[in-house]
Protein backbone atom coordinates (compact mmCIF):
# COMPACT_ATOMS: atom_id res chain seq x y z
CA UNK A 1 0.00 0.00 0.00
CA UNK A 2 1.35 3.41 -1.02
CA UNK A 3 0.68 6.17 1.45
CA UNK A 4 2.37 8.90 -0.64
CA UNK A 5 0.26 11.53 -2.31
CA UNK A 6 -0.84 10.91 -5.84
CA UNK A 7 1.65 13.36 -7.20
CA UNK A 8 4.56 11.28 -5.89
CA UNK A 9 6.15 9.00 -8.40
CA UNK A 10 6.93 5.67 -6.72
CA UNK A 11 8.07 4.02 -9.95
CA UNK A 12 11.64 5.29 -9.50
CA UNK A 13 14.48 2.90 -8.80
CA UNK A 14 14.62 1.47 -5.36
CA UNK A 15 16.57 3.92 -3.25
CA UNK A 16 17.16 4.01 0.45
CA UNK A 17 15.28 6.76 2.21
CA UNK A 18 13.07 7.52 -0.76
CA UNK A 19 10.10 5.45 0.47
CA UNK A 20 11.52 2.27 -0.97
CA UNK A 21 11.23 -0.89 0.97
CA UNK A 22 14.53 -2.03 -0.46
CA UNK A 23 17.45 -2.51 1.83
CA UNK A 24 19.98 -1.02 -0.58
CA UNK A 25 20.93 2.48 0.42
CA UNK A 26 21.14 5.39 -1.93
CA UNK A 27 24.38 6.01 -3.72
CA UNK A 28 26.58 8.74 -2.30
CA UNK A 29 25.55 12.23 -3.27
CA UNK A 30 27.27 15.57 -3.02
CA UNK A 31 26.68 17.18 0.31
CA UNK A 32 27.37 20.76 1.35
CA UNK A 33 30.46 20.86 3.52
CA UNK A 34 31.10 23.33 6.27
CA UNK A 35 34.02 25.73 5.68
CA UNK A 36 34.88 27.57 8.82
CA UNK A 37 36.75 30.83 8.90
CA UNK A 38 40.39 30.15 9.79
CA UNK A 39 40.16 32.90 12.37
CA UNK A 40 37.30 31.09 14.09
CA UNK A 41 38.60 28.88 16.88
CA UNK A 42 37.47 25.32 16.72
CA UNK A 43 35.77 23.45 19.50
CA UNK A 44 37.85 22.36 22.39
CA UNK A 45 39.19 23.60 25.62
CA UNK A 46 40.68 26.70 24.00
CA UNK A 47 37.40 27.86 22.51
CA UNK A 48 36.02 31.04 24.06
CA UNK A 49 32.84 30.85 26.03
CA UNK A 50 29.68 31.19 24.05
CA UNK A 51 28.25 34.68 23.85
CA UNK A 52 25.51 35.83 21.59
CA UNK A 53 24.97 34.40 18.11
CA UNK A 54 28.04 32.55 16.82
CA UNK A 55 29.59 33.46 13.49
CA UNK A 56 27.87 31.49 10.79
CA UNK A 57 29.91 29.28 8.49
CA UNK A 58 30.02 29.61 4.74
CA UNK A 59 29.36 26.58 2.60
CA UNK A 60 31.34 24.86 -0.12
CA UNK A 61 29.93 22.14 -2.29
CA UNK A 62 31.43 18.73 -2.14
CA UNK A 63 33.60 19.41 -5.16
CA UNK A 64 35.33 22.36 -3.53
CA UNK A 65 33.48 25.16 -5.34
CA UNK A 66 31.92 28.02 -3.56
CA UNK A 67 28.43 28.69 -4.88
CA UNK A 68 28.18 31.95 -2.89
CA UNK A 69 25.37 30.66 -0.78
CA UNK A 70 24.90 32.54 2.48
CA UNK A 71 21.30 33.13 3.40
CA UNK A 72 22.00 34.53 6.81
CA UNK A 73 19.72 31.94 8.31
CA UNK A 74 19.93 31.54 12.06
CA UNK A 75 21.38 35.01 12.40
CA UNK A 76 18.05 36.56 13.12
CA UNK A 77 18.30 38.75 9.99
CA UNK A 78 16.84 36.69 7.20
CA UNK A 79 15.69 39.73 5.19
CA UNK A 80 18.74 41.94 5.69
CA UNK A 81 18.98 45.31 7.42
CA UNK A 82 21.01 43.85 10.29
CA UNK A 83 24.72 43.92 10.89
CA UNK A 84 25.41 42.35 7.47
CA UNK A 85 22.64 44.17 5.61
CA UNK A 86 22.47 47.57 3.92
CA UNK A 87 23.68 50.34 6.19
CA UNK A 88 25.56 47.94 8.46
CA UNK A 89 29.28 47.75 8.97
CA UNK A 90 29.68 44.44 7.13
CA UNK A 91 30.35 43.82 3.43
CA UNK A 92 27.95 45.76 1.22
CA UNK A 93 26.98 48.23 3.99
CA UNK A 94 28.01 51.92 4.24
CA UNK A 95 28.40 51.98 7.96
CA UNK A 96 27.98 55.12 10.09
CA UNK A 97 29.09 58.40 8.45
CA UNK A 98 32.45 59.50 9.90
CA UNK A 99 32.61 62.79 11.79
CA UNK A 100 34.14 65.68 9.78
CA UNK A 101 37.81 66.40 10.45
CA UNK A 102 37.50 70.08 11.32
CA UNK A 103 41.19 70.50 12.09
CA UNK A 104 42.07 69.32 8.60
CA UNK A 105 39.43 71.55 7.00
CA UNK A 106 40.61 74.62 8.92
CA UNK A 107 44.21 73.85 7.98
CA UNK A 108 43.47 73.69 4.24
CA UNK A 109 41.19 76.74 4.35
CA UNK A 110 43.91 78.77 6.07
CA UNK A 111 46.52 77.52 3.61
CA UNK A 112 44.31 78.52 0.68
CA UNK A 113 43.69 82.01 2.09
CA UNK A 114 47.40 82.57 2.79
CA UNK A 115 48.31 81.45 -0.73
CA UNK A 116 45.68 83.76 -2.22
CA UNK A 117 46.94 86.67 -0.09
CA UNK A 118 50.53 86.07 -1.22
CA UNK A 119 49.53 85.91 -4.89
CA UNK A 120 47.48 89.13 -4.65
CA UNK A 121 50.24 90.93 -2.70
CA UNK A 122 52.96 89.93 -5.15
CA UNK A 123 50.78 90.88 -8.10
CA UNK A 124 49.98 94.26 -6.53
CA UNK A 125 53.66 94.90 -5.82
CA UNK A 126 54.76 94.33 -9.41
CA UNK A 127 51.77 96.28 -10.75
CA UNK A 128 52.58 99.28 -8.55
CA UNK A 129 56.31 99.04 -9.17
CA UNK A 130 55.75 99.13 -12.94
CA UNK A 131 53.86 102.42 -12.66
CA UNK A 132 56.70 104.37 -11.01
CA UNK A 133 58.37 106.97 -13.22
CA UNK A 134 62.05 106.64 -12.30
CA UNK A 135 63.17 109.64 -14.33
CA UNK A 136 65.61 111.33 -11.93
CA UNK A 137 69.26 110.22 -12.02
CA UNK A 138 71.00 111.33 -8.82
CA UNK A 139 74.29 109.93 -10.13
CA UNK A 140 74.51 113.12 -12.23
CA UNK A 141 74.72 115.21 -9.06
CA UNK A 142 78.36 116.10 -8.37
CA UNK A 143 80.37 116.95 -5.23
CA UNK A 144 77.86 115.41 -2.87
CA UNK A 145 78.13 115.53 0.94
CA UNK A 146 78.63 112.27 2.80
CA UNK A 147 75.58 110.25 3.78
CA UNK A 148 74.49 110.40 7.40
CA UNK A 149 72.33 108.16 9.54
CA UNK A 150 68.69 107.70 8.62
CA UNK A 151 67.15 108.55 5.24
CA UNK A 152 66.47 111.96 3.69
CA UNK A 153 63.75 112.47 1.07
CA UNK A 154 63.40 115.65 -0.96
CA UNK A 155 59.64 115.90 -1.62
CA UNK A 156 58.64 118.32 -4.35
CA UNK A 157 55.25 119.54 -5.47
CA UNK A 158 55.62 120.89 -8.99
CA UNK A 159 53.28 122.94 -11.13
CA UNK A 160 53.59 120.37 -13.90
CA UNK A 161 50.56 120.40 -16.16
CA UNK A 162 51.58 117.32 -18.10
CA UNK A 163 48.58 115.41 -19.45
CA UNK A 164 46.09 118.08 -18.37
CA UNK A 165 43.47 119.33 -20.81
CA UNK A 166 42.62 123.02 -21.22
CA UNK A 167 39.41 122.38 -19.27
CA UNK A 168 41.30 120.76 -16.39
CA UNK A 169 43.80 123.63 -16.27
CA UNK A 170 40.93 126.08 -16.04
CA UNK A 171 39.11 124.04 -13.40
CA UNK A 172 42.22 123.72 -11.20
CA UNK A 173 43.32 127.33 -11.74
CA UNK A 174 46.79 126.22 -12.86
CA UNK A 175 47.19 128.59 -15.78
CA UNK A 176 49.11 127.55 -18.89
CA UNK A 177 52.65 128.70 -18.17
CA UNK A 178 55.37 126.89 -20.08
CA UNK A 179 57.94 124.74 -18.31
CA UNK A 180 57.80 123.51 -14.72
CA UNK A 181 58.47 125.15 -11.39
CA UNK A 182 58.39 123.90 -7.83
CA UNK A 183 55.37 124.95 -5.84
CA UNK A 184 56.54 123.33 -2.60
CA UNK A 185 59.72 121.64 -1.34
CA UNK A 186 60.27 119.65 1.85
CA UNK A 187 62.99 117.52 3.38
CA UNK A 188 61.63 114.48 5.23
CA UNK A 189 64.10 112.74 7.52
CA UNK A 190 63.26 109.26 8.78
CA UNK A 191 65.29 107.67 11.56
CA UNK A 192 65.33 106.04 14.98
CA UNK A 193 64.80 109.28 16.93
CA UNK A 194 61.56 110.37 15.34
CA UNK A 195 60.72 111.69 11.88
CA UNK A 196 61.22 115.33 10.95
CA UNK A 197 59.57 117.29 8.13
CA UNK A 198 61.35 120.53 7.18
CA UNK A 199 59.72 122.85 4.65
CA UNK A 200 62.00 124.83 2.33
CA UNK A 201 60.28 128.07 1.29
CA UNK A 202 60.50 128.43 -2.46
CA UNK A 203 61.58 132.06 -1.93
CA UNK A 204 64.64 130.92 0.04
CA UNK A 205 67.83 132.74 -0.93
CA UNK A 206 70.36 130.14 -2.17
CA UNK A 207 73.57 130.02 -4.18
CA UNK A 208 73.70 128.05 -7.43
CA UNK A 209 76.91 125.96 -7.22
CA UNK A 210 79.00 124.34 -9.95
CA UNK A 211 76.89 121.59 -11.52
CA UNK A 212 76.75 119.17 -14.41
CA UNK A 213 73.88 119.63 -16.87
CA UNK A 214 71.34 116.81 -16.58
CA UNK A 215 70.90 116.58 -20.37
CA UNK A 216 74.12 118.00 -21.83
CA UNK A 217 76.53 116.53 -19.30
CA UNK A 218 78.43 119.78 -19.49
CA UNK A 219 79.87 121.26 -16.31
CA UNK A 220 78.67 124.77 -15.45
CA UNK A 221 81.04 126.54 -13.00
CA UNK A 222 79.52 128.30 -10.05
CA UNK A 223 79.69 132.10 -10.12
CA UNK A 224 78.35 132.84 -6.64
CA UNK A 225 75.01 133.82 -8.09
CA UNK A 226 72.09 133.89 -5.66
CA UNK A 227 68.52 133.06 -6.68
CA UNK A 228 65.28 131.87 -5.16
CA UNK A 229 65.34 128.14 -4.50
CA UNK A 230 62.61 127.31 -7.02
CA UNK A 231 64.73 128.89 -9.78
CA UNK A 232 67.19 125.98 -9.54
CA UNK A 233 64.49 123.55 -10.58
CA UNK A 234 63.34 125.81 -13.40
CA UNK A 235 66.92 126.10 -14.68
CA UNK A 236 67.92 122.42 -14.93
CA UNK A 237 65.32 120.25 -13.27
CA UNK A 238 65.47 117.86 -10.29
CA UNK A 239 69.20 117.13 -10.47
CA UNK A 240 70.18 120.79 -10.09
CA UNK A 241 67.59 121.25 -7.35
CA UNK A 242 69.13 118.37 -5.36
CA UNK A 243 72.61 119.73 -6.01
CA UNK A 244 71.57 123.20 -4.79
CA UNK A 245 69.87 121.89 -1.63
CA UNK A 246 72.85 119.72 -0.75
CA UNK A 247 75.34 122.57 -1.39
CA UNK A 248 73.43 125.11 0.72
CA UNK A 249 72.60 122.76 3.60
CA UNK A 250 75.42 120.18 3.64
CA UNK A 251 72.77 117.44 4.00
CA UNK A 252 72.89 114.38 1.75
CA UNK A 253 69.61 113.70 -0.13
CA UNK A 254 68.96 109.96 -0.50
CA UNK A 255 65.76 110.02 -2.56
CA UNK A 256 63.76 112.39 -4.70
CA UNK A 257 59.94 112.36 -4.98
CA UNK A 258 57.86 114.73 -7.12
CA UNK A 259 54.14 115.00 -7.83
CA UNK A 260 52.32 117.37 -10.15
CA UNK A 261 49.04 119.27 -9.90
CA UNK A 262 46.85 116.63 -11.51
CA UNK A 263 48.24 113.75 -9.45
CA UNK A 264 47.75 115.63 -6.21
CA UNK A 265 44.10 116.44 -6.98
CA UNK A 266 43.39 112.87 -8.12
CA UNK A 267 44.77 111.37 -4.91
CA UNK A 268 42.54 113.59 -2.79
CA UNK A 269 39.46 112.67 -4.85
CA UNK A 270 40.29 108.94 -4.71
CA UNK A 271 40.14 108.91 -0.88
CA UNK A 272 36.88 110.85 -0.86
CA UNK A 273 38.33 114.19 0.21
CA UNK A 274 40.37 115.34 3.20
CA UNK A 275 39.12 117.08 6.32
CA UNK A 276 40.97 120.32 7.07
CA UNK A 277 40.39 123.11 9.57
CA UNK A 278 40.19 126.50 7.84
CA UNK A 279 41.52 129.29 10.12
CA UNK A 280 39.33 132.04 11.46
CA UNK A 281 38.38 134.58 8.83
CA UNK A 282 38.31 132.00 6.04
CA UNK A 283 40.44 132.05 2.88
CA UNK A 284 39.81 133.71 -0.46
CA UNK A 285 42.30 133.88 -3.34
CA UNK A 286 41.13 134.35 -6.93
CA UNK A 287 44.51 133.28 -8.34
CA UNK A 288 44.58 129.86 -6.68
CA UNK A 289 40.81 129.48 -6.58
CA UNK A 290 40.66 129.26 -2.79
CA UNK A 291 37.30 130.32 -1.36
CA UNK A 292 36.69 128.79 2.08
CA UNK A 293 34.68 129.72 5.12
CA UNK A 294 36.22 129.26 8.56
CA UNK A 295 35.83 125.88 10.26
CA UNK A 296 36.40 122.21 9.48
CA UNK A 297 35.62 121.28 5.88
CA UNK A 298 36.10 118.28 3.61
CA UNK A 299 38.11 119.45 0.60
CA UNK A 300 37.95 117.68 -2.74
CA UNK A 301 40.89 117.56 -5.15
CA UNK A 302 40.22 120.93 -6.74
CA UNK A 303 39.74 122.66 -3.37
CA UNK A 304 42.78 120.93 -1.84
CA UNK A 305 45.03 122.16 -4.64
CA UNK A 306 43.75 125.70 -4.13
CA UNK A 307 44.37 125.40 -0.39
CA UNK A 308 48.04 124.32 -0.64
CA UNK A 309 48.84 126.83 -3.41
CA UNK A 310 47.27 129.96 -1.99
CA UNK A 311 49.54 132.69 -0.67
CA UNK A 312 47.59 135.88 -1.30
CA UNK A 313 44.91 134.78 1.16
CA UNK A 314 47.75 134.73 3.70
CA UNK A 315 49.07 138.26 3.14
CA UNK A 316 51.45 136.91 0.51
CA UNK A 317 53.51 135.00 3.07
CA UNK A 318 55.45 132.01 1.71
CA UNK A 319 56.12 130.81 5.24
CA UNK A 320 52.42 130.62 6.05
CA UNK A 321 51.83 128.74 2.82
CA UNK A 322 54.45 126.10 3.69
CA UNK A 323 52.73 125.60 7.04
CA UNK A 324 49.43 125.00 5.24
CA UNK A 325 51.15 122.54 2.92
CA UNK A 326 52.58 120.59 5.84
CA UNK A 327 49.21 120.64 7.55
CA UNK A 328 47.40 119.32 4.53
CA UNK A 329 49.95 116.65 3.53
CA UNK A 330 49.90 115.27 7.07
CA UNK A 331 46.09 115.15 7.01
CA UNK A 332 46.18 113.45 3.60
CA UNK A 333 48.65 110.81 4.80
CA UNK A 334 46.47 110.18 7.85
CA UNK A 335 43.37 109.82 5.66
CA UNK A 336 45.02 107.38 3.26
CA UNK A 337 46.26 105.22 6.16
CA UNK A 338 42.77 104.56 7.53
CA UNK A 339 41.42 100.96 7.41
CA UNK A 340 38.54 102.17 5.23
CA UNK A 341 41.10 102.94 2.51
CA UNK A 342 43.78 100.28 3.01
CA UNK A 343 41.33 97.36 3.45
CA UNK A 344 38.99 98.50 0.67
CA UNK A 345 40.38 97.53 -2.77
CA UNK A 346 37.83 99.81 -4.44
CA UNK A 347 39.53 102.77 -2.74
CA UNK A 348 43.09 101.49 -2.31
CA UNK A 349 43.80 100.70 -5.96
CA UNK A 350 42.39 103.97 -7.35
CA UNK A 351 44.39 105.86 -4.71
CA UNK A 352 47.61 104.05 -5.57
CA UNK A 353 46.98 104.45 -9.27
CA UNK A 354 46.24 108.17 -8.95
CA UNK A 355 49.49 108.78 -7.10
CA UNK A 356 51.77 106.44 -9.01
CA UNK A 357 50.61 107.62 -12.42
CA UNK A 358 52.01 111.12 -11.86
CA UNK A 359 54.76 110.38 -9.33
CA UNK A 360 58.35 111.05 -10.47
CA UNK A 361 61.13 109.47 -8.39
CA UNK A 362 64.85 108.76 -8.58
CA UNK A 363 66.16 105.61 -10.24
CA UNK A 364 66.99 103.92 -6.93
CA UNK A 365 63.59 104.52 -5.36
CA UNK A 366 61.48 101.43 -4.68
CA UNK A 367 58.06 100.77 -3.22
CA UNK A 368 59.57 100.02 0.18
CA UNK A 369 61.19 103.46 0.18
CA UNK A 370 57.87 105.06 -0.73
CA UNK A 371 56.22 103.11 2.08
CA UNK A 372 58.83 104.37 4.55
CA UNK A 373 58.21 107.94 3.39
CA UNK A 374 54.44 107.55 3.62
CA UNK A 375 54.44 106.15 7.15
CA UNK A 376 56.87 108.85 8.26
CA UNK A 377 54.43 111.48 6.97
CA UNK A 378 51.68 109.79 8.95
CA UNK A 379 53.95 109.74 12.02
CA UNK A 380 54.48 113.47 11.73
CA UNK A 381 50.74 114.06 11.42
CA UNK A 382 50.09 111.88 14.47
CA UNK A 383 52.42 113.92 16.67
CA UNK A 384 55.19 111.32 16.88
CA UNK A 385 57.45 113.43 14.66
CA UNK A 386 58.29 117.08 14.16
CA UNK A 387 57.13 119.52 11.48
CA UNK A 388 58.88 122.85 10.96
CA UNK A 389 60.02 125.49 8.49
CA UNK A 390 63.67 126.08 7.71
CA UNK A 391 64.89 128.69 10.25
CA UNK A 392 64.85 132.18 8.73
CA UNK A 393 66.93 135.13 9.96
CA UNK A 394 65.61 137.82 7.63
CA UNK A 395 65.34 138.69 3.96
CA UNK A 396 67.21 140.30 1.12
CA UNK A 397 64.82 141.88 -1.31
CA UNK A 398 62.04 139.33 -1.73
CA UNK A 399 64.35 136.40 -0.88
CA UNK A 400 64.21 134.73 2.55
CA UNK A 401 67.61 134.31 4.22
CA UNK A 402 68.23 131.20 6.29
CA UNK A 403 69.57 131.44 9.82
CA UNK A 404 73.02 129.90 9.24
CA UNK A 405 73.71 128.97 12.87
CA UNK A 406 70.37 127.22 13.35
CA UNK A 407 70.59 125.54 9.96
CA UNK A 408 74.03 124.15 10.85
CA UNK A 409 72.71 122.72 14.13
CA UNK A 410 69.65 121.28 12.43
CA UNK A 411 71.73 119.60 9.72
CA UNK A 412 74.12 118.09 12.27
CA UNK A 413 71.21 116.66 14.26
CA UNK A 414 69.68 115.14 11.13
CA UNK A 415 73.01 113.72 9.95
CA UNK A 416 73.58 112.01 13.29
CA UNK A 417 69.94 110.98 13.56
CA UNK A 418 69.66 112.86 16.84
CA UNK A 419 66.47 114.32 18.22
CA UNK A 420 65.86 117.70 16.58
CA UNK A 421 66.01 120.57 19.04
CA UNK A 422 66.02 123.46 16.59
CA UNK A 423 62.77 125.33 15.99
CA UNK A 424 61.81 126.93 12.70
CA UNK A 425 59.73 129.93 11.71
Amino acid sequence: MNDWPDGRDDRRSNRYGAGSAGAQPESARVMRQVRRDPATPGPGPSAPPYSGVPQQPSYVDGQGYDDGYDSGYNTGHVYGGGPQGPGGPGPGGRGPRPAPNWRRRIKWTALTLVTLLIVVSVGTYFWADSKLHRDVDLSKVIDRPESGKGTNYLIVGSDSRAGMSAEEKKKLHTGSAEGKRTDSMMILHTGSNGDTLVSLPRDSDVEIPTFKGSDSGKTYPGTGRHVKLNAAYAEDGPELLVRTVEFNTGLHIDHYVEIGFAGFANIVDSVGGVDIDIPKGGMKDTKSGADFEAGTQTLNGEQALAFVRTRYALAGSDLDRTKNQQKFLSALANQVATPSTILNPFKLYPTMSAGLDTLVVDKDMGLLGLGDMFWAMKSVSGGDGKSMNMPISGSTGSNLVWDKAKVKTLVNELKNDDKVTVSGN
